[in-house]
Protein backbone atom coordinates (compact mmCIF):
# COMPACT_ATOMS: atom_id res chain seq x y z
CA UNK A 1 0.00 0.00 0.00
CA UNK A 2 1.49 3.70 -1.10
CA UNK A 3 0.43 6.20 1.69
CA UNK A 4 -0.01 9.12 -0.77
CA UNK A 5 -2.45 6.67 -2.64
CA UNK A 6 -6.48 6.47 -1.88
CA UNK A 7 -7.54 2.73 -2.37
CA UNK A 8 -10.72 3.84 -2.82
CA UNK A 9 -10.56 6.13 -5.72
CA UNK A 10 -6.73 6.17 -7.04
CA UNK A 11 -6.05 9.84 -5.94
CA UNK A 12 -2.45 10.72 -5.23
CA UNK A 13 -1.94 13.12 -2.48
CA UNK A 14 1.23 15.13 -2.25
CA UNK A 15 1.79 13.77 1.95
CA UNK A 16 0.24 11.54 3.52
CA UNK A 17 -2.89 13.15 5.89
CA UNK A 18 -2.82 10.48 8.74
CA UNK A 19 -5.83 10.77 11.05
CA UNK A 20 -4.99 8.94 14.69
CA UNK A 21 -7.19 9.54 17.39
CA UNK A 22 -5.54 9.22 21.11
CA UNK A 23 -6.59 5.34 21.91
CA UNK A 24 -7.81 4.89 18.67
CA UNK A 25 -7.20 3.35 15.06
CA UNK A 26 -5.08 5.10 12.67
CA UNK A 27 -6.37 5.40 8.96
CA UNK A 28 -4.93 7.26 5.95
CA UNK A 29 -7.73 10.06 4.77
CA UNK A 30 -8.03 10.86 1.32
CA UNK A 31 -8.44 14.79 0.79
CA UNK A 32 -10.79 14.14 -3.11
CA UNK A 33 -13.40 11.13 -1.63
CA UNK A 34 -12.82 11.29 2.04
CA UNK A 35 -12.23 7.39 2.22
CA UNK A 36 -10.24 6.48 5.33
CA UNK A 37 -8.20 3.57 5.07
CA UNK A 38 -6.67 1.40 8.08
CA UNK A 39 -3.42 2.23 8.84
CA UNK A 40 -0.87 0.30 10.98
CA UNK A 41 1.27 3.62 12.59
CA UNK A 42 4.24 1.91 14.12
CA UNK A 43 7.27 3.19 15.28
CA UNK A 44 10.48 3.32 13.62
CA UNK A 45 13.99 2.73 14.54
CA UNK A 46 17.28 3.88 13.61
CA UNK A 47 20.80 2.88 13.97
CA UNK A 48 22.70 5.49 13.24
CA UNK A 49 26.14 7.48 13.51
CA UNK A 50 28.96 8.48 11.18
CA UNK A 51 30.62 5.77 8.78
CA UNK A 52 32.91 3.65 10.28
CA UNK A 53 31.41 3.13 13.62
CA UNK A 54 30.44 0.13 12.71
CA UNK A 55 26.94 0.27 11.67
CA UNK A 56 26.52 -2.52 8.65
CA UNK A 57 28.45 -5.39 11.14
CA UNK A 58 26.43 -4.63 13.89
CA UNK A 59 23.75 -4.99 11.94
CA UNK A 60 24.27 -8.20 10.28
CA UNK A 61 24.98 -9.32 13.73
CA UNK A 62 21.47 -8.12 14.87
CA UNK A 63 19.71 -9.72 12.08
CA UNK A 64 18.72 -13.13 14.02
CA UNK A 65 18.09 -11.97 17.08
CA UNK A 66 15.59 -9.44 16.27
CA UNK A 67 14.61 -11.06 12.60
CA UNK A 68 10.95 -12.06 14.10
CA UNK A 69 10.21 -8.50 15.75
CA UNK A 70 11.59 -6.09 13.84
CA UNK A 71 12.61 -5.70 9.65
CA UNK A 72 16.56 -4.58 9.94
CA UNK A 73 17.21 -2.53 6.54
CA UNK A 74 20.34 -1.03 5.38
CA UNK A 75 19.81 2.56 4.28
CA UNK A 76 22.37 2.46 1.69
CA UNK A 77 20.21 -0.37 -0.27
CA UNK A 78 18.20 2.22 -1.62
CA UNK A 79 21.32 5.05 -2.47
CA UNK A 80 21.35 6.13 -6.88
CA UNK A 81 23.12 8.97 -7.87
CA UNK A 82 19.60 10.25 -8.36
CA UNK A 83 19.19 10.75 -4.97
CA UNK A 84 22.41 12.82 -3.96
CA UNK A 85 21.63 16.21 -3.23
CA UNK A 86 22.78 17.21 0.09
CA UNK A 87 22.02 21.44 -1.04
CA UNK A 88 18.47 19.64 -0.18
CA UNK A 89 19.35 17.23 3.01
CA UNK A 90 18.19 14.46 0.33
CA UNK A 91 15.05 14.48 0.88
CA UNK A 92 14.08 12.54 -1.93
CA UNK A 93 16.27 9.57 -0.03
CA UNK A 94 14.48 10.41 2.75
CA UNK A 95 11.25 10.44 1.88
CA UNK A 96 11.22 7.00 0.29
CA UNK A 97 12.31 5.30 3.15
CA UNK A 98 9.43 7.03 5.04
CA UNK A 99 7.31 4.92 2.39
CA UNK A 100 8.83 2.44 2.38
CA UNK A 101 9.64 1.58 6.05
CA UNK A 102 5.82 2.61 6.53
CA UNK A 103 4.69 -0.02 3.89
CA UNK A 104 6.76 -2.63 5.31
CA UNK A 105 4.84 -1.57 8.57
CA UNK A 106 1.54 -2.97 7.72
CA UNK A 107 2.76 -6.44 8.30
CA UNK A 108 2.74 -5.36 11.72
CA UNK A 109 6.44 -5.43 12.52
CA UNK A 110 8.48 -1.85 12.35
CA UNK A 111 11.66 -1.58 10.45
CA UNK A 112 14.83 -0.84 12.32
CA UNK A 113 16.78 1.48 9.71
CA UNK A 114 20.75 1.14 10.03
CA UNK A 115 22.20 3.95 8.79
CA UNK A 116 23.66 7.76 8.54
CA UNK A 117 20.21 9.65 9.63
CA UNK A 118 19.20 12.65 12.74
CA UNK A 119 15.90 14.00 13.23
CA UNK A 120 16.39 17.26 11.76
CA UNK A 121 16.41 14.90 8.26
CA UNK A 122 13.36 13.20 9.26
CA UNK A 123 11.23 15.80 11.42
CA UNK A 124 10.34 18.03 9.32
CA UNK A 125 9.17 15.26 6.41
CA UNK A 126 5.30 15.21 6.12
CA UNK A 127 5.95 11.53 5.88
CA UNK A 128 7.07 11.20 9.65
CA UNK A 129 3.50 11.46 10.35
CA UNK A 130 3.28 7.98 8.92
CA UNK A 131 4.84 6.78 12.55
CA UNK A 132 4.39 6.67 16.15
CA UNK A 133 7.88 7.71 16.99
CA UNK A 134 11.00 7.79 15.79
CA UNK A 135 13.83 6.64 17.65
CA UNK A 136 17.79 7.00 17.27
CA UNK A 137 20.78 5.10 18.47
CA UNK A 138 24.11 6.72 17.31
CA UNK A 139 27.39 4.73 17.49
CA UNK A 140 30.50 6.55 17.61
CA UNK A 141 33.73 6.47 18.04
CA UNK A 142 37.08 8.43 18.80
CA UNK A 143 38.21 10.59 15.99
CA UNK A 144 41.25 8.87 14.98
CA UNK A 145 39.47 5.72 15.46
CA UNK A 146 36.88 6.95 12.74
CA UNK A 147 39.69 7.99 10.53
CA UNK A 148 42.04 5.17 10.89
CA UNK A 149 38.51 2.87 9.72
CA UNK A 150 38.03 5.08 7.06
CA UNK A 151 41.65 4.49 5.39
CA UNK A 152 41.39 1.14 5.68
CA UNK A 153 38.09 0.84 3.55
CA UNK A 154 38.76 -0.35 -0.29
CA UNK A 155 39.62 2.41 -3.00
CA UNK A 156 36.34 1.98 -4.82
CA UNK A 157 34.31 3.76 -1.42
CA UNK A 158 35.60 6.55 -2.13
CA UNK A 159 37.16 8.04 1.01
CA UNK A 160 39.79 10.47 0.11
CA UNK A 161 40.73 13.10 3.22
CA UNK A 162 38.73 15.75 2.62
CA UNK A 163 35.76 13.10 2.88
CA UNK A 164 36.83 11.69 5.86
CA UNK A 165 37.26 15.09 7.22
CA UNK A 166 33.43 16.08 6.36
CA UNK A 167 33.09 12.84 8.36
CA UNK A 168 34.75 13.96 11.48
CA UNK A 169 33.34 17.22 11.43
CA UNK A 170 29.83 15.51 11.47
CA UNK A 171 30.78 13.15 13.63
CA UNK A 172 32.04 16.10 15.78
CA UNK A 173 28.77 17.84 15.79
CA UNK A 174 26.35 14.89 16.90
CA UNK A 175 28.83 13.98 19.58
CA UNK A 176 27.72 17.85 21.13
CA UNK A 177 24.04 17.94 19.92
CA UNK A 178 22.87 14.78 20.53
CA UNK A 179 21.27 15.32 23.87
CA UNK A 180 19.61 18.69 22.34
CA UNK A 181 17.96 17.05 19.32
CA UNK A 182 14.33 16.63 19.03
CA UNK A 183 14.09 13.24 19.96
CA UNK A 184 17.46 13.25 21.49
CA UNK A 185 19.84 10.50 20.25
CA UNK A 186 21.54 7.90 22.27
CA UNK A 187 24.94 7.71 21.85
CA UNK A 188 27.31 4.30 21.96
CA UNK A 189 30.52 4.95 21.75
CA UNK A 190 32.01 1.47 20.14
CA UNK A 191 35.93 2.20 20.74
CA UNK A 192 37.60 -0.33 21.92
CA UNK A 193 34.31 -2.89 21.31
CA UNK A 194 34.52 -5.73 18.96
CA UNK A 195 31.21 -5.85 16.67
CA UNK A 196 29.43 -8.37 18.87
CA UNK A 197 29.77 -6.42 22.62
CA UNK A 198 27.84 -3.65 20.69
CA UNK A 199 24.95 -6.06 20.01
CA UNK A 200 23.87 -6.47 23.43
CA UNK A 201 23.94 -2.79 23.82
CA UNK A 202 21.47 -2.40 21.22
CA UNK A 203 19.59 -5.00 21.99
CA UNK A 204 19.14 -3.44 25.41
CA UNK A 205 18.05 -0.13 23.71
CA UNK A 206 15.68 -1.89 22.13
CA UNK A 207 14.30 -3.49 24.95
CA UNK A 208 14.22 -0.61 26.79
CA UNK A 209 11.48 0.59 24.16
CA UNK A 210 9.72 -2.40 24.09
CA UNK A 211 11.14 -3.85 21.28
CA UNK A 212 11.73 -7.80 23.00
CA UNK A 213 14.50 -9.11 21.04
CA UNK A 214 15.27 -12.84 21.07
CA UNK A 215 18.34 -13.07 23.03
CA UNK A 216 21.19 -15.85 21.98
CA UNK A 217 23.50 -16.82 24.73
Amino acid sequence: MHPLVCPACGERGSAPDVVDPEGGRAFLACARCAHREPFARLPLYCLAGPSGTGKSTVARLLVPRVADRVVLLEQDLLWRPGFDDPAGAHREFRTAWLHLAAAIGQSGRPVLLAGTVVPPELEPLPERALFRGVHYLALTAPADVLAARLRARPAWRGWDEPRIAETLEYAAWLAGAAASLDPPVTLLDTAGLDAADVVPRVEDWLDGLGVRTRRMR
